[in-house]
């Protein structure tokens, strides 16, 4: 039996979506025949003026001709198959795309498996063309989100898409009508997009950056997307930056004299997360980390339930040597996680653990030899922000974790982000120890 629909409900749900495909100066007719719009007519007409070897890209083309548009809501297990296997399809050609775990994707979407359902409105789109699927959508609500101040990003109105792909243009305009007019439907005034689909997910359109992979839990996505997107009248609301670094040979000299000066301060401890008392040091991150953020750019809170949910689907990623706590006189005040690139395991994975994947993917957790890690999250309780000691705790933790992954896991390379274009004492410590811009993303945002 098919599983109810992706919804928390919502106009529009089952309906069908209608895109007139038709040229607008009419059909394929080279001899001015006026025959009918329709692929059969398209097709005889090429069968007379085309050599075969030539007739290739023009019979695609006429198959389009006359073929509509059906937009979707997803309902039932077959429909949430096509959504996440579309994705596989669509970039099958583009070697820096990381395929996701097909069982991540579906826990993703699953109300009742990851707790951003329990406080979001999604429904989720199928665009198909001949009964091939050809784009997909998500549009999506945080009530959350909903609740937060007008001048960080979200508050009241604003809704979002994500999980965007398609084939052509076409489908990509048809598609995000389509989730604009969800969203409106709901009472939405605002969109903030592409977020897939929570703001702690996978935020923004990959714009910069296309030619290598992306590390652990980064977005990834086809160029051509951008331009198909700011065509619809999508401006940019803001920018996401990553940066790479080079970390075998250490830091400048004034960042080392920062470092040393604080290992003397017989105040300050840098310590590893203790795994044998991980729910207790999780919350400690989660609840600096709620704190530290709460006046970003974007920040919606982490809930008890994704708490709970983060902790143990990030369990495996952690290393005690490289995830640390800054402790001033005994208080937990910074943290900083570092984690090996698991998209080196599975960018050749193609999206299963069968047969033996997950028996290699285990193994190679218990002690990860990666070139590369990723430096996904960083923060200083509010009232040390923009203080010489906040900068200090910051040197000091990213030394400490660059030596465990250099000795102990042959790290080279280590990539920091995303960082908000204007955090600038994240930007001025990347800019500091020596790492470059690598990628960049952007949040469009569009009046509704």
């Amino acid at each position: 039996m098919d599983s109810p629909p992706l919804c928390n409900g919502g106009a529009g749900q089952g309906r069908i979506e209608r895109v007139n495909c038709f040229h607008k100066a009419g059909p394929i007719s080279p001899v001015g025949s006026g025959a009918p719009p329709n692929a059969g007519a398209a097709r005889a007409v090429l069968d007379k003026v085309l050599p075969q070897a030539q007739r290739t890209a023009g019979e695609r083309k006429a198959e389009r001709v006359g073929q509509q548009i059906d937009i979707r809501a997803v309902s039932g297990k077959g429909d949430v198959s096509a959504f996440i296997e579309y994705a596989y399809r669509r970039n099958a050609g583009d070697p820096n795309w990381v395929p996701p775990l097909r069982s991540d994707m579906r826990e993703l979407l699953k109300p009742g498996g990851n707790p951003f359902h329990d406080h979001a409105k999604v429904q989720l789109f199928l665009a198909r063309r001949g009964g091939t699927v050809v784009g997909r959508i998500s549009a999506h609500i945080d009530l959350l989100a909903l609740e937060q101040p007008v001048e960080q990003g979200m508050g009241p109105g604003t809704g979002n898409w994500g999980l965007f792909e398609a084939d052509d243009a076409e489908i990509g305009s048809a598609l995000i009508a389509r989730a604009e007019q969800w969203l409106r439907d709901e009472g939405m005034t605002r969109v903030l997009a592409p977020i897939s689909l929570s703001i702690w997910e996978e935020p923004g359109l990959l714009v910069y950056g296309h030619d290598h992979p992306p590390t652990v839990l980064m977005g990834h996505n086809l160029p051509e997307y951008q331009g198909w997107i700011e065509a619809l009248g999508y401006e940019t609301a803001k920018r996401l930056y990553t940066y790479d670094l080079r970390i075998a040979d250490g830091f400048p000299a004034i960042v080392n004299r920062i470092v040393a000066s604080g290992e003397r301060n017989a105040k300050i401890t840098i310590r590893p997360v203790d795994k044998s008392h991980f729910a207790r040091d999780a919350e400690i991150i989660i609840t600096i980390l709620n704190e530290a953020w709460s006046k970003n750019w974007g920040f919606v809170p982490f809930t008890e339930a994704e708490k709970a949910y983060a902790g143990k689907k990030l369990a495996p990623l952690i290393l005690e040597g490289c995830n640390v706590i800054a402790e001033v006189e005994g208080e937990p005040v910074a943290f900083m996680m570092s984690w090996p690139d698991l998209n080196l395991k599975l960018h050749h994975m193609r999206g299963t653990l069968l047969p033996f994947n997950w028996l290699k993917l285990l193994w190679w957790l218990r002690k990860p030899k990666a070139d590369n890690f990723r430096v996904p999250l960083m923060g200083v309780v509010t009232r040390l922000q923009n203080t010489r000691l906040a900068s200090q705790l910051a040197f000091m933790m990213i030394e400490h974790n660059r030596r465990y992954v250099v000795e102990q896991c042959g790290a080279t390379r280590a990539e920091i982000g995303w960082v908000l274009e204007d955090n600038q004492g994240m930007v001025a410590i990347a800019e500091a120890i020596g790492s470059k811009m690598n990628r960049e993303y952007r949040i469009y945002a569009k009046p509704l």
